[in-house]
């Protein structure tokens, strides 16, 4: 039988029908499918209700993976991507924009301490340049009282990069 038919609407009206041991066997078979949908489970049954301490996980997690980062150049853009990537997936579990831009704060400021400044690889430049410019993008999307702290790091963030980064140059990124 295809299972392909059936949207969003559907599904949630037979949830509604089912009981409570029948809806956690459910849930249970969904969490043992895949990981990621059993790091969802625990994100919002243990840390969706207090989002600084996850941000300050997150920010952890970065830190200790940038220690653990090759030297090499291309494997040093090879790690970045796969940083970026958990990023991407602990934003899709939070939602919000502000927890993604803050991640990405963290994830550009880890990339000024910890990358190789001297070295002239594109890719690892081109990195850093993308996630700046999606920062300046999300930031224009939020409301207009949370803007002001965000421009603020914004434009220390752009200060910071253009002074240890020769190949950076800020005015291409003021917001």
């Amino acid at each position: 039988m295809p299972t392909d038919g059936y949207g969003i609407q559907d599904i949630k009206k037979e949830l509604q029908h089912l009981s409570a041991p029948q809806l956690t066997e459910l849930v249970l078979k969904l969490v043992r499918y895949k990981k990621e949908n059993k790091e969802l489970a625990a994100y919002l049954l243990f840390v969706a209700d207090d989002e600084a301490a996850f941000i300050e996980g997150s920010k952890y997690e970065l830190v200790m993976l940038f220690y653990g980062m090759p030297s090499q150049p291309y494997n040093a853009a090879k790690a970045l991507r796969k940083i970026l990537r958990l990023i991407t997936k602990l934003s899709r579990f939070s939602g919000s924009k502000t927890v993604e831009i803050s991640l990405l704060f963290a994830f550009c400021n880890n990339y000024l301490e910890f990358v190789d400044k001297r070295n002239g690889f594109k890719p690892l430049r081109n990195i850093l340049i993308k996630q700046v410019e999606k920062i300046g993008k999300l930031i224009t999307k939020l409301h207009e009282d949370v803007q002001g702290d965000f421009t603020d790091a914004y434009n220390q963030l752009i200060d910071a990069a253009d002074e240890k980064l020769s190949w950076f140059n800020k005015f291409e990124h003021l917001l």
